[in-house]
C-alpha cells in the first residue's frame, strides 16, 4: 500500500499538568530504521495539525490506549456539604 498517508494519534500534552493529550492525527512523514543492540527499531518523524512533531521509534510515539472509566469510590469524593436552608424554626431535638 504504497503512497497511502499513515497516522498516529498526536502523543502532545496540552496542559502542564500533564491531564490532557493531544489525539489529533498525526501524519507519518517519514518512516526509518534506527540500529539498536536488541536489533532495529522502526521509526518515523511525526506531525499533527496543531504543529507538535515527534521524531523516534514508533513504539515510544504510540499514546497508551485509554483504560475504561474506573469505579468511583468513596474515599476519591469531596465531602459532602449541605445546603443552607435558612434558620431552623420549631425543630426540637
Amino acid at each position: 500500500m504504497e503512497g497511502q498517508a499513515m497516522f498516529l494519534d498526536c502523543p502532545a500534552y496540552l496542559g502542564k499538568d500533564g491531564a490532557a493529550r493531544c489525539g489529533l492525527p498525526a501524519e507519518v512523514e517519514a518512516r526509518y530504521t534506527i540500529g539498536f543492540t536488541d536489533g532495529p527499531l522502526d521509526s518515523a518523524k511525526i506531525r499533527c495539525p496543531r504543529g507538535h512533531w515527534f521524531n523516534g521509534p514508533i513504539e515510544a510515539l504510540t499514546m497508551p490506549q485509554q483504560p475504561g472509566v474506573a469505579p468511583i469510590s468513596a474515599t476519591m469524593l469531596p465531602p459532602l456539604t449541605m445546603r443552607s436552608r435558612g434558620p431552623r424554626r420549631g425543630r426540637k431535638l
